[in-house]
């Protein structure tokens, strides 16, 4: 127990030291120091609670439920105070609906409800406190050395006139920390109550590090995530009065069973906080905030990304699982269960479409968007289906994702610094212009999409769960989404493991404290591909199990080895691209063949007696698979089943409480 609330209160604390500290060196060491206590610490805790069974903590505090809920009307009067400053009106009103719901939930009925169990952990829990706590905090190390780099450029294009420049690394630094605070109570809080306010932290954490620099496109960006996780969070408050009133009870675990037991009585409050975590989750119609990030400093993205902000929203449709089957009992009358459908078209449309659009991008940290709004899709239908098969591929896409993302958008950062770009189009000679750092991001896209790392095999198992769940309209999904997925990861490799010997290294000047970070993702990418077969049968299967009943066939003899392969590949891998690098820079081999005499890498003389300079260029299909256009079809198509899924929830709980009556 104390363990868990030291993970809640020492980034607080760490956030405090950051903003009291004026000196750049010594904030330095403050950051680099607390992130290796979360570390230890999440390690510590998951430690204790991997693979066993759920555990409770009777912790109940009333002076708890106080602060936080002053707390989150603070929190609501400070997007009160922003919006209007910026008249965003809009976001004010939702704002003044989500303060009033704070005080429903606390004063009204649902507020009397005794809580006897507060706090909870159990697996799925235990890997995402190694997520925030790990990952999280790797990349709060990462932004010691890149926030550096992006002031001093800030502060240059201040001279120059272009932007008004501030230096606020504290304030950036304690966010980050404070987010990192706010996720721990999300994947450890049982009481919805304390889970709201949480949820809350997250998002305003996330309006102030989206508009970090202050400018209009990042002004605007911020107040469309805060406007459309208001929509979220209004919907969870919603759930939390609704699950107060007609289940009496305000523990998560619960709900759940008695949603179990009488699903037509729980299918609103589901269907709401599906809602809020489909918000949360970046799904379509809410995908374009998570877009919107992009302009934020890369750390903000890399957290928003992989290690938090959208884990928040799958974790929450994993845990509700077991309510959204599409086939459950207790709905004599429809037969599917009309939030779990709801969830995997929304799931799957998004999956589709944002992978196509990704085809469309040059800018990396919009492909690496792209791509991330897809793999939550994956895991989104995993999570409605609710077979153990498709909660066993869920969990591992989000272990997988979460280490591969936060390496590919740490590389895109740290080479963003020092070539100037993050256009993939300027990613030429990448391997001898930053060697290193072009193998660490081959691995990580690797580690993507390639046979045999970990996150193609949760990819297979998601489509096996897929087949099973007889909707065969998302596996043909699945199908043309994931041929879109390989296309734009390919053509990105492929032009970053291109190199001209002639191309200076200039790699010299990345921090160490990069280096760092980006090390500690690729051996999280690496470990947990080897290591798959143990953490299946030791970790993710007995939870499966626990949570949906349901049988899950253990590892073979034979996939013990496929595993064992795994490990050798993933080492040759990096070893192949490095050595093609020494061998680009030595100048081995022979010239390449340009349909003419060969001028080196990068020209040749055609048939007229020109000298050609040779370029390369990746297809995109902008008018095949452009962005508006497709972006508009699954917005309009993902509204209109998010409003009958919560229509049919409306009616199935009318239904059921007009026959109890």
């Amino acid at each position: 127990m104390g363990i868990i609330w030291f993970l809640i209160v020492f980034p607080l604390v760490a956030a405090a030291l950051c903003v009291i500290s004026r000196d750049e060196r010594l904030r330095g060491v403050i950051v680099c120091v607390s992130a290796c206590v979360i570390a230890v610490g999440s390690i510590v805790l998951a430690a204790q609670h991997l693979g066993g069974t759920a555990r409770y903590y009777a912790f109940s505090s009333v002076a708890i439920s106080v602060v936080l809920f002053i707390v989150e009307l603070a929190l609501c009067a400070y997007i009160m105070w922003r919006s209007l400053s910026a008249r965003k009106y809009g976001v004010f009103v939702l704002a003044c609906v989500q303060a009033l719901l704070a005080c429903v939930a606390e004063f009204g009925p649902s507020g009397s409800v005794e809580v006897h169990r507060a706090v909870y952990i159990d697996t799925l829990s235990s890997i995402m406190v190694l997520i925030i706590g790990i990952i999280g905090s790797g990349i709060c190390v990462y932004a010691v050395g890149y926030m550096r780099d992006f002031q001093r450029h800030q502060d240059e294009l201040a001279r120059q006139g272009k932007e008004f420049s501030t230096d606020r690394q504290g304030f950036f630094f304690a966010v980050m920390f404070a987010f990192l605070s706010g996720m721990f109570g999300i994947v450890t809080f049982n009481d919805l109550a304390w889970m709201l306010c949480a949820w809350e932290v997250t998002t305003v954490c996330s309006f102030y590090l989206i508009g970090y620099t202050k400018t209009a496109e990042a002004t605007a960006n911020s107040f469309r995530q805060i406007w459309m996780n208001l929509i979220g969070g209004i919907a969870f408050a919603t759930a939390v009065i609704i699950i107060g009133v007609t289940c009496s009870v305000m523990e998560l675990d619960r709900f759940i069973a008695i949603g179990a037991l009488a699903p037509m009585a729980a299918m609103l409050p589901v269907a709401l906080l599906a809602l809020a975590s489909l918000t949360k989750a970046a799904q379509m119609p809410f995908h374009t905030w998570l877009l919107g990030a992009m302009v934020a400093p890369t750390p903000t993205s890399a957290l928003l990304h992989s290690s938090t902000m959208v884990k928040a929203g799958v974790f929450l449709l994993i845990r509700l699982s077991p309510l959204m089957g599409v086939y459950v009992s207790g709905l004599p009358r429809m037969g599917i269960n009309p939030v779990g459908f709801s969830v995997i078209l929304v799931g799957c449309i998004t999956f589709l479409l944002a992978s196509l659009i990704a085809v469309s991008q040059s800018n990396a940290k919009r492909v690496l968007a792209y791509s991330t709004i897809p793999t939550r899709g994956r895991i989104v239908t995993c999570a409605g289906i609710g077979s153990a098969a498709a909660v066993w591929a869920a969990i591992f896409l989000l272990i997988f994702h979460a280490c591969a993302k936060s390496l590919l958008f740490l590389c895109v950062g740290t080479a963003e610094h020092h070539i100037g770009s993050r256009n993939i189009e300027d990613m030429d000679s990448l391997i001898t212009r930053m060697p290193k750092l072009a193998v660490l991001m081959a691995f990580g896209i690797c580690g993507m999409f390639i046979a045999p790392f970990g996150m193609l095999v949760s990819k297979w198992a998601a489509l096996g769960a897929f087949v099973n769940s007889g909707v065969i309209v998302i596996v043909i999904m699945l199908a043309f989404g994931s041929a879109a997925t390989f296309f734009f990861w390919a053509k990105w490799l492929a032009k970053i493991v291109a190199g001209d010997p002639s191309a200076e290294n200039v790699e010299g000047s990345v921090h160490t404290t990069e280096w760092c970070a980006l090390g500690l993702m690729a051996l999280l990418l690496a470990a947990c591909s080897i290591f798959l077969p143990a953490i299946s049968s030791g970790v993710v299967t007995p939870y499966v199990r626990q949570l949906t009943g349901g049988v899950m066939r253990m590892p073979s003899a034979g996939d013990l080895v496929l595993m064992a392969v795994c490990a050798f590949v993933m080492i040759a891998i990096p070893l192949v691209v490095a050595l093609r690098a020494r061998s680009i820079r030595r100048g081995d081999g022979h010239q390449p063949y340009f349909g003419g005499v060969g001028h080196g890498h990068a020209a040749f003389m055609d048939s007229m007696g020109q000298q050609v300079a040779y370029t390369q260029r990746n297809w995109y299909l902008e008018g095949m698979f452009n962005e508006e256009k497709i972006g508009m079809i699954g917005t309009v198509l993902c509204t209109i089943i998010a409003f009958m899924g919560i229509s049919a929830s409306v009616g199935l709980a009318v239904v059921f409480f007009g026959s109890v009556i």
